[in-house]
């Protein structure tokens, strides 16, 4: 009874030990488990499984994934949370990172502020993320000393220029130009290509968010450093089913071009009244107001619209390509099937991911961070520019391409261009 005894004390020992052992790491992992509430969350919110059935022995990583898929922005922001998804579900088929499983707890705020900062205090307290997927420009730069002050590694869709002041926002990261940048390398290529007398003309239309007003500050100190002239400045709803009056008193500038920062519905919106109006201004949209959407709701009103490209359309033949399409087509989806944003947020999750991995097994958020800034000149087979961290500089790239819709696609009509 005695060695009986002695052999169910070890025993018992060596469970307790190795369940603590489980339950440890500052909270950063988890033992992965089929039917996690992460993992019902995703499928519910997302319509997707979100895993796969590759064993990770060594537990898994939180990432928490802020959405909108059904708010102001929902037009770009559903397809671009399905390419996040859709990535970190290819990674998790492929074995995870370094042994580890990826969780992505994706929820929709749905362009809330508030509920975008609920949602946040819950990723870090409750589940106890890793870092964070994030999508606005209000709310990551309403949460920006927070992220600051829980040291969470923060990837935006927002690319907003205040936040890559790394001395302020240390965690912030920007996977694509910021729009001012986007905004200086259209102005520069406007003022590079101009053929006409005198500087030419340009119109500012944006609407009156953070997101709409980010750009303009800069665009305006830039425009007049290179010798083109804002004459006119426009407000349009991101919901706006009309543009008229707007255009209207836009066309007594009678501007050479307008550039849009909006998402797809308001700009189809400006692009059929002008249309309607008559008016010969080439309108040049910021990246999310370009897209296989803008055609699709402009219809014809989209022919010669041209748009800021900072990642791939679905039917470029391009290397990186090939593994969104394995993964497509393991899951019995086709290519074609997929839009521009899906691309933008599986290149984003791609990024995030291969700083987990520099990251090895320091797992809390300075070693992500210092993951991430060990990114140098990342190969993104041609979905995004190339990007690069480093510990005084968040901002990724500052490259762009232009595109310019010809029949029912974007054709690209420049490589990647800058300022």
């Amino acid at each position: 009874m005695k060695k009986r005894n002695k052999w169910t004390q070890l025993i018992a020992g060596g469970l307790l030990i190795a369940m603590l052992s489980a339950g440890c790491g500052g909270g950063q992992t988890s033992a992965p488990s089929a039917g996690t509430k992460a993992n019902t969350a995703e499928s519910e919110t997302n319509g997707t499984g979100g895993g796969s059935n590759a064993p990770a022995s060594k537990g898994s990583i939180k990432i928490g994934g802020l959405f909108d898929e059904t708010g102001a922005t929902g037009d770009v922001g559903k397809p671009y949370a399905e390419g996040e998804i859709a990535y970190v579900d290819y990674i998790n088929g492929k074995g995870g990172i370094n042994g580890y499983k990826i969780e992505l707890i994706g929820v929709d705020y749905a362009y809330k502020v508030p509920e975008a900062v609920k949602i946040y205090q819950k990723f870090v307290k409750q589940d106890q993320v890793s870092a964070i997927l994030g999508w606005g420009t209000g709310d990551t730069e309403a949460m920006k000393e927070l992220i600051a002050k829980d040291k969470v590694p923060f990837f935006s869709a927002s690319y907003s220029e205040p936040l890559t002041e790394v001395s302020q926002h240390p965690y912030n990261f920007l996977a694509a130009a910021t729009y001012s940048d986007q905004a200086r390398a259209v102005l520069k290529w406007i003022k590079d290509n101009w053929q006409g007398s005198g500087n030419p003309k340009v119109a500012l239309i944006y609407n009156d968010t953070p997101f709409g007003k980010s750009p303009i500050e800069d665009a305006k100190t830039f425009a007049e450093q290179v010798g083109v002239e804002i004459v006119d400045e426009q407000i349009v709803d991101l919901k706006a089913l009309d543009a008229t009056s707007q255009l209207l008193n836009m066309q007594k500038k009678n501007p050479d071009f307008a550039i849009i920062q909006e998402t797809w519905g308001a700009t189809a919106t400006i692009l059929k009244d002008a249309k309607k109006l008559g008016i010969t201004t080439q309108f040049i949209g910021l990246n999310w107001a370009a897209g296989e959407g803008v055609i699709t709701l402009a219809g014809d009103a989209a022919e010669g619209y041209i748009g800021v490209i900072t990642h791939a359309f679905p039917y470029e033949s391009l290397p990186g390509m090939k593994e969104v399409e394995e993964y497509l087509s393991a899951k019995g989806e086709k290519l074609e099937e997929k839009n521009q944003k899906f691309i933008q947020g599986w290149v984003t999750a791609k990024i995030l991911l291969e700083g987990i991995r520099n990251a090895g097994d320091n797992l809390d958020g300075e070693g992500i961070k210092m993951g991430i800034e060990k990114i140098d000149n990342l190969d993104l087979g041609g979905l995004g520019a190339p990007v690069s961290f480093s510990a005084d500089n968040h901002r990724g790239t500052k490259m762009i391409r232009l595109g310019q819709v010809k029949g029912d696609k974007f054709e690209i009509i420049t490589d990647y261009i800058g300022y």
